[in-house]
């Protein structure tokens, strides 16, 4: 197909009237004016977001637990309630939830997703069962990878190892019986899900070691060399210094910071992607950068559960690389997370302006193209900007908001970030095909008359209600 657009923001920058060719989902081509027979896109044209840190099932229980109670509240308070909400849900749950939430992801213009998928067992702890009555350790991703591929949507499918509750081995807790798994079955579960990455399109697989409370030096290794012995190159994500009690029952029982006992124990490269790495020193700081691994920032998830910020002006300014992602989904946004991101900034330094940089004065066009190719780095995907040889993932601004009639190009992102009061994000194009057309997805209301009937059934069942 061809895709004729009077503005696009291209790998080098802004241009006007240019026709794209994509064949197979891949851009083949980029030519100025427009060739017979291009579809006109109705606006202003840019790429898609990558969405670095999802769980999925989170979405479901989003805004069920803002009442505060002894005025302790805390993440961990949070985490217990989540547990308590999640002993209930089946695989189908979960497939219809993140069916929900990935039709959202596009709509606001989300391309791509790396699900950190903890969820792998039935509801009393033990392995699903296949058709056959034989064990299935990747039940629950399969419900993934069916979401993914129904709604359209990218895929990077990160099954997370988790085993202890605590640092020292600590033995894990009821609520966290359907997480566990040996290392034995960790690998085999990966193998599985590599598998099924085969079969499914548009999605490929990495791992998430949980944390450095929840998994061992022992077990980070082999889960590790099993990976690289199916992809080399295959992402590897993990949550690491999110909460100070972290560091400090790190510093306790390691003697050392999170990220630096990391840094010391395994070596980390680009296809590292440290989520939160909210509570980090300067040293910690500029090893990341060395490493280049990115840095996956949730903003809207680490104000609702009081985690902190992470220093994202220093590490931008010494050229660290940056993904966004929408976490627990309290927010399923990427136009409030970069808002956020720079807010955080003012309100700590008491300054505007903080995220721009010496090639970017827009401080929305960086946040934008920087959280675009970082989330591209974090997934090993083939996406993050447009162009030739760059899968054809991107988004079609309505041209019809009054906050988006922009002067010039420079200022178009600014509008759509700082200022826009609706959703900017008009049609949505995951590897060469519409998946959003004027704000709609051919199967939302079905999917939502399912999600409304799952949360009315979990409500009665819990907690909720």
């Amino acid at each position: 197909m061809k895709l004729y657009a009077e503005n696009i923001l291209l790998s080098d920058g802004w241009a006007s009237k240019k026709t794209i060719t994509i064949e197979q989902g891949i851009i083949t081509a980029i030519d100025t004016g427009m060739t017979a027979g291009a579809e006109i896109a109705r606006g202003v044209v840019i790429p898609g977001m990558v969405n670095c840190h999802s769980h999925a099932f989170q979405r479901a229980f989003a805004g069920f637990s803002e009442q505060g109670s002894d005025g302790q509240d805390s993440f961990w308070t949070w985490r217990k309630i989540m547990y308590q909400f999640l002993a209930q849900l089946t695989d189908l749950d979960a497939k219809n939830i993140a069916k929900q939430l990935y039709i959202e992801m596009l709509k606001m213009g989300y391309t791509r997703v790396a699900e950190f998928h903890y969820l792998h067992h039935d509801v009393d702890g033990s392995t699903y069962r296949d058709s056959h009555g034989e064990p299935s350790l990747a039940t629950m991703a399969k419900a993934i990878f069916m979401a993914a591929k129904e709604s359209g949507i990218g895929l990077t499918l990160l099954p997370v190892l988790y085993q202890h509750s605590g640092f020292g081995e600590q033995p894990p807790s009821t609520g966290q019986k359907r997480f566990i798994n040996s290392t034995e079955q960790f690998n085999q579960l990966v193998s599985d899900c590599f598998d099924l990455s085969q079969q499914y399109p548009n999605t490929n697989i990495g791992i998430a070691p949980h944390s450095l409370r929840a998994v061992n030096k022992k077990a980070l290794i082999s889960a590790i060399s099993h990976l690289r012995n199916l992809d080399k190159n295959a992402p590897i994500h993990i949550h690491i210094s999110e909460q100070q009690q972290e560091v400090d029952d790190c510093i306790k029982h390691y003697g050392k910071r999170p990220v630096q006992w990391l840094l010391d124990n395994i070596e980390l490269d680009k296809h590292w992607c440290l989520i939160h790495a909210t509570h980090i020193n300067e040293d910690e700081r500029k090893a990341i950068i060395a490493t280049q691994a990115t840095v996956g920032i949730c903003p809207t998830t680490e104000a609702n559960l009081g985690d902190g910020i992470f220093p994202t002006a220093e590490f931008l300014a010494e050229q660290g690389t940056i993904a966004i992602g929408s976490d627990s989904h309290i927010s399923v946004n990427p136009i409030e997370e970069l808002r956020w991101l720079e807010y955080a900034q003012r309100l700590i330094r008491q300054q505007r302006a903080i995220l721009s940089s010496i090639k970017l004065a827009s401080v929305g066009e960086n946040l934008w193209q920087q959280a675009a190719k970082g989330g591209a780095i974090s997934t090993n995907s083939n996406t993050g900007f447009l162009a030739v040889g760059k899968q054809a993932d991107l988004l079609v601004l309505d041209s019809e908001q009054t906050q988006l009639f922009a002067s010039n190009n420079a200022q178009l992102l600014d509008s759509m970030i700082f200022a826009s009061q609706q959703n900017p994000v008009f049609d949505v194009m995951v590897n060469g095909v519409w998946q959003i057309k004027a704000q709609q997805h051919v199967e939302q209301k079905q999917v939502s008359e399912n999600f409304a009937k799952l949360l009315v059934r979990l409500s009665s069942e819990s907690y909720l209600g």
